[in-house]
C-alpha cells in the first residue's frame, strides 16, 4: 500500500490492486477513474505527439474534464508541434499551462547565454534546463497531485515495464493511461475520432521532440529511435 497525500489530496490507492485491475483496460477507463478519484490536482503534461492528443481528446471531449494541461516550451520545437499546440487549443479549449525557462524567450537569447548547440556539448544539462526544471516548477505552481503522460510500453525497451500507476520522485501520483496500448491502437483510435495530429508524424516522426535531436526513422527502426540519434539515451530525464 502506498500512501500519497498533499493538501489537496489525501487518499491511500493500493497501487498494485489498480495496476493489475487497470493494466490492460481502456485508456478511457484508467481516465474515468483519475477523474472520479482525485478531485483536484490533476495534471496533464504533454508533449503534443500523437499519444498525448488522445489523451486530451478522451480527457476534454469524451469524459468532459478539463484538466490544465503543461507544454514545455523549449524554444526549439518544430514550428508544425507549435502551430499544432495552437491547434489543439482553440479546438478543445484547452486550459493550456506553457513553461520554459526563465528570462529566455528565443534561441538567439539561449546561444548567448548557453553556447552554440547545447545539446552537442551537454545533452544533461540541455534537458535539465528546458525540460526538467520548467516541467516541476510546473507540477508545484498547479499544485499537482497527480499527473498523466503519454508513454507506451512498445516506445522503447526502457518502458516495455512501465505499470499504469505509479509515484514520482516527488510522492505524486503519476498515470501512464495508454500504456498498454500498441502503435497501431493509437492510430485507429485517431482515424475514429477524427483526432488532429503533428503532420511529421506522416513524414518518418513517430516520435517528435526537439527540432536539432530529432531525425526521422528508417523503417524496421524503433519508435523514438529518431530521438537523440547517436548519444546514447533514451529518455530525456522528465520520467527518470
Amino acid at each position: 500500500m502506498i500512501s500519497i497525500e498533499s493538501p489537496n489530496l489525501t487518499a491511500k490507492f493500493d497501487l498494485a490492486e489498480l495496476n493489475q485491475k487497470y493494466n490492460t483496460a481502456h485508456p478511457q477507463d484508467v481516465l474515468a477513474w483519475c477523474v472520479e478519484n482525485i478531485p483536484t490536482g490533476l495534471v496533464q503534461a504533454s508533449a503534443f505527439n500523437v499519444d498525448d492528443i488522445v489523451i486530451t481528446d478522451i480527457l476534454y471531449r469524451d469524459l468532459k474534464h478539463p484538466v490544465p494541461v503543461i507544454f514545455l516550451d523549449t524554444l526549439y520545437h518544430f514550428p508544425q508541434t507549435l502551430e499544432l499546440v495552437g491547434k489543439v487549443k482553440e479546438l478543445y479549449n484547452v486550459d493550456l499551462k506553457t513553461y520554459k525557462m526563465p528570462d529566455l524567450d528565443s534561441r538567439e537569447a539561449f546561444t548567448a547565454k548557453y553556447g552554440d548547440a547545447l545539446w552537442d556539448k551537454d545533452i544533461s544539462q540541455f534537458h535539465q534546463i528546458t525540460k526538467i526544471e520548467p516541467l516541476q516548477r510546473g507540477l508545484a505552481e498547479l499544485n499537482t497531485t497527480a499527473w498523466i503522460t503519454g508513454r507506451r510500453r512498445d516506445q522503447a525497451n526502457t518502458r516495455q515495464d512501465m505499470p499504469i500507476f505509479e509515484v514520482d520522485g516527488n510522492q505524486r501520483l503519476k498515470v501512464n493511461p495508454i500504456a498498454s496500448w500498441t502503435r497501431k491502437e493509437t492510430w485507429a483510435y485517431v482515424f475514429e475520432h477524427g483526432v488532429i495530429y503533428n503532420p511529421l508524424h506522416d513524414q518518418g516522426y513517430p516520435s517528435i521532440g526537439d527540432e536539432p535531436i530529432t531525425t526521422q526513422v528508417g523503417e524496421g527502426e524503433d519508435e523514438r529511435a529518431g530521438r537523440w540519434r547517436g548519444m546514447g539515451k533514451t529518455e530525456c530525464g522528465i520520467h527518470i
